[in-house]
């Protein structure tokens, strides 16, 4: 058995190539708060509106300190973006500025608010334009495969698995790695039919949901679930004989920030987790996309537990450019505290704004 194939990006125009050029005013610059509990944690982030011209584009910073966001949003010394522009000009200037008013517990951080800011300012200018994404970069919004990554319990549990699966036939699943994890436990995991990914976490330090690289375990989980892609394992003298014997089927996410990290990887990758927030910048994503597409490595994409518009800026992203891999985008629905009875199924069906970059719903 071996994971089911996962394209690379759809070909067609750079992203960068089709939105440099698009004008950009802006008039006011406007920071929301946002926050809803989630079965896992409290999720708080901060929306971006950009206004101008009678419009108002809108990003959202999925920066993971709770602590960060009431600050921001306090701040009274956020550099001053407003002028007209193109969406060359401003995502230059927003990567030379500090958007933080102290510095942030990661680095990673500083991407999720270049993010917020650039996705607004891509859904300002559009709109501005009286165009959608989708006509800019000559490509058709298709409906997006999507896997759950809701939390089924550790080790997973397969009663709560057959349930979400009896409320949505056939849905696929993004599993973390936790350590109570066994053979046993992996074995009945697999019997379900439902695993496609699943993340060791090895790649974190310093969070919560750091997760250690035992040799034991990852050869338990990559021979116990045969059909599933394996996400960011860690490579250290215990494991890499074992993912050496597996490495067309690791894939990676945490690790991808730029196009140049699809080399820095201890093997060549076929497979890799997109995700526009982390990565942070546009004209990185559309690197990122057209290496993908010119290697011809398979893309998917991950969420950040989006709140507001980002979840469906990111699941319009992926439908754009790869539609078809097992994208942990899943509608909101999946994450409430109390699940629903019928979430929405997968292939999930779209519908953009008829102009900007969002859905029409946000």
């Amino acid at each position: 058995m071996t994971p089911r194939p996962v394209p690379p990006p759809t070909p067609g125009p750079a992203l960068w190539d089709a939105i440099a050029g698009l004008p950009l005013r802006i008039d006011r610059v406007d920071r929301e708060p946002l926050e809803r509990a989630t079965p896992r944690f409290v999720r708080r982030v901060t929306i971006v509106r950009l206004s101008g011209d009678g419009h108002d584009g809108v990003g959202e910073d999925v920066d993971y300190d709770p602590d960060d966001h009431p600050r921001f949003q306090a701040w009274d010394g956020l550099p001053d973006l407003r002028g007209d522009w193109t969406i060359g000009t401003f995502c230059d200037r927003v990567g030379e500025l500090d958007l933080f008013p102290v510095p942030p517990a990661h680095d990673v951080d500083r991407r999720y608010r270049r993010w917020a800011f650039e996705s607004a300012a891509l859904d300002l200018a559009l709109r501005q334009s009286g165009r959608s994404l989708a006509d800019v970069v000559e490509r058709q919004v298709r409906p997006l495969t999507f896997a759950s990554s809701r939390g089924l319990g550790d080790p997973p549990d397969p009663a709560a698995i057959a349930d979400l699966r009896r409320r949505v036939p056939g849905l696929g699943l993004k599993l973390d790695l936790g350590e109570a994890w066994t053979v046993d436990a992996i074995a009945a995991v697999h019997e379900t039919g439902a695993v496609e990914v699943v993340d060791l976490k090895g790649w974190y330090t310093g969070t919560i949901v750091d997760t250690p690289a035992d040799p034991a375990l990852y050869r338990a989980v990559i021979e116990g679930l045969p059909d599933a892609w394996i996400e960011d394992a860690r490579t250290t003298d215990d494991t890499r004989p074992i993912l050496d014997a597996h490495a067309d089927r690791l894939t990676w996410d945490l690790p991808l920030q730029d196009a140049a990290d699809l080399d820095a990887f201890p093997w060549e990758p076929r497979v890799v987790n997109v995700k526009p927030s982390r990565i942070g910048g546009l004209r990185e994503l559309s690197a990122v996309y057209a290496a993908c597409t010119s290697r011809g490595i398979g893309a998917y994409a991950g969420g950040q537990f989006e709140l507001g518009p980002g979840r469906g800026q990111a699941q319009l992203l992926a439908a754009l450019f790869h539609p078809d891999g097992p994208n942990d985008l899943a509608p909101f629905a999946y994450n409430e505290v109390e699940l629903v009875d019928a979430p929405p199924a997968s292939p999930l069906t779209l519908e953009p704004a008829s102009v900007g970059f969002r859905l029409a719903a946000d």
